[in-house]
């Protein structure tokens, strides 16, 4: 994909001035690069791995640049518009291009915040003395392709070197921070869910009972009737015995 359609995709709607990082590798380019403008004023990342450059002779003036990926392309030289350009440049990776002097890194003591160089496969790297000679031209520099003067390795953030991921990683810990929230308020929620259902499920254990009492209830009424019925009977039953008695006496009197 050319590079000039490539930055517009990668915009997405956003105007220049909102990118902060732009990822530009292996766009199809003639040998320079091609529509990066000056609006891009806050872009702090900028990569253009395998885009096929020779020179970065076309590069804007970007003052917030702080990070520029410029490795496995055919850059020869030119690198004084990198300290022209980019005033605030801390970390450069120029590995795999075709830089064989020492003297080629010249511009870039003009760098004053470049704190970390990469020259993985480039030619120079095969000189002797290079890590010495390089240190001794920038003295600016912390790490060279990863090590400090001691032989001491870079940490595996660029947290020190720029700030990109440090305010990255800021962003996600506000997110993740807020996914916790959003989770406690989903749990809080649950939890006042299930109250509710308890004291649906009690309201109805209460109205089952009260209805078997009920139940209950009308069952002794019905009992008690059924008893007064029965005595009234065993009474009249009895009356009429003690009637039938009576007068079989008054028959017996009336005979003798």
């Amino acid at each position: 994909m050319e590079m000039e359609r490539r930055i517009h995709l990668e915009l997405r709607n956003r105007t220049p001035a909102a990118v902060r990082e732009l990822v530009l590798d292996n766009c199809k380019s003639e040998g320079k690069i091609e529509g990066l403008t000056a609006e891009f004023v806050n872009l702090e990342f900028l990569s253009l791995i395998s885009a096929g450059l020779i020179s970065v002779s076309n590069l804007p003036k970007l003052p917030k640049l702080k990070k520029l990926e410029l490795s496995d392309n055919k850059i020869l030289g030119g690198l004084e518009m990198l300290a022209e350009k980019l005033p605030n440049l801390t970390h450069l990776n120029l590995s795999g291009n075709n830089v064989k002097d020492i003297s080629t890194l010249e511009p870039l003591k003009k760098l004053d915040c470049l704190k970390s160089l990469d020259l993985f496969n480039c030619d120079v790297t095969n000189l002797n003395d290079y890590r010495e000679s390089v240190f001794k031209l920038l003295p600016q520099l912390t790490y060279l392709d990863g090590y400090d003067r001691e032989d001491r390795e870079a940490p595996d953030s660029d947290a020190e070197v720029d700030g990109v991921d440090e305010e990255e990683e800021d962003e996600e810990g506000e997110d993740e921070e807020d996914e916790e929230d959003e989770d406690g308020e989903e749990e809080e929620f649950d939890e006042e869910d299930e109250d509710e259902d308890e004291d649906v499920e009690g309201e109805e254990d209460e109205d089952e009972v009260s209805g078997e009492e009920e139940e209950f209830g009308l069952d002794g009424e019905v009992d008690e009737d059924e008893d007064e019925d029965e005595d009234e009977d065993e009474e009249e039953e009895e009356s009429g015995k003690g009637e039938k008695r009576k007068r079989e006496t008054d028959d017996e009197g009336e005979d003798d």
